[in-house]
C-alpha cells in the first residue's frame, strides 16, 4: 500500500487534507482566542501571552488556530505603539484611550493580523474583525471596525489569494517573512 494509500484508508491521518470550511473555522477561533488574550490583558493583571498560553492550554484548540491567535497576539505584543499610532491616524475622533477596552482590543487585534500576519488575505481579516466587533461590541464599533481596516487596506500590500493554504505565520513589525 503506498503511502497516499494509507492517507486515505485512514481517515485520522494528520497527512490527509483539511476542507476550506474546517481552515476557516480554526481561522476564526484564532481570531476570538487573541482578541479574548488582548481583551483580558487589558485590565492589566496578566500579559496578553501569559493569557493566551492559558487559553490554550485550558482549549482544545486545532493548530491553525493556536497559530493564527500567537500571530496576531504577538503583533499586538510587539508594535503595540505601531499599531495605537495608525488607529489614532486612521480613526482622529476616536483617541486610542478613550476608547472603550472591547473596541481597544478589537481594533488592536484586527490591525495586527492585517499587518503582521501576511498569510491572511486583507478582505478576510476585515470581514472576520468586523463581524467580532458587531458581536462583542455592537453596531458603532462594527461601523468604526471597518472605517479604520477599510483605510488601512489602502496602505498595505494585500496578502495572498482567498483560499490559499499559507499558515497564520507572523511579520515582525518593519519587515517581511
Amino acid at each position: 500500500m503506498t503511502s497516499r494509500e494509507a492517507t486515505v484508508a485512514d481517515p485520522s491521518s494528520s497527512r490527509r487534507p483539511r476542507s476550506r470550511a474546517a481552515r476557516h473555522a480554526g481561522r476564526a477561533a484564532g481570531r476570538q482566542l487573541a482578541f479574548e488574550a488582548v481583551f483580558e490583558a487589558e485590565f492589566g493583571q496578566r500579559t496578553a501571552r501569559t493569557v493566551l498560553t492559558r487559553i490554550l492550554a485550558q482549549h482544545s484548540a486545532g493548530a491553525d488556530a493556536g497559530q493564527l491567535a500567537q500571530g496576531i497576539v504577538e503583533g499586538v505584543v510587539t508594535d503595540r505603539q505601531g499599531i495605537d499610532d495608525r488607529i489614532a491616524a486612521l480613526a482622529p475622533a476616536h483617541p486610542v484611550q478613550g476608547l472603550a477596552r472591547v473596541d481597544r482590543a478589537l481594533l488592536r487585534c484586527a490591525l495586527s493580523e492585517v499587518l503582521h500576519c501576511p498569510a491572511t488575505p486583507q478582505r478576510v481579516a476585515i470581514a472576520e474583525w468586523v463581524e467580532l466587533a458587531r458581536t462583542y461590541s455592537g453596531e458603532p464599533a462594527r461601523r468604526l471596525v471597518n472605517g479604520v481596516l477599510g483605510r488601512l487596506a489602502t496602505t498595505v500590500p494585500p496578502g495572498p489569494p482567498e483560499g490559499s493554504d499559507q499558515t497564520g505565520a507572523h511579520r515582525p513589525p518593519g519587515g517581511s517573512t
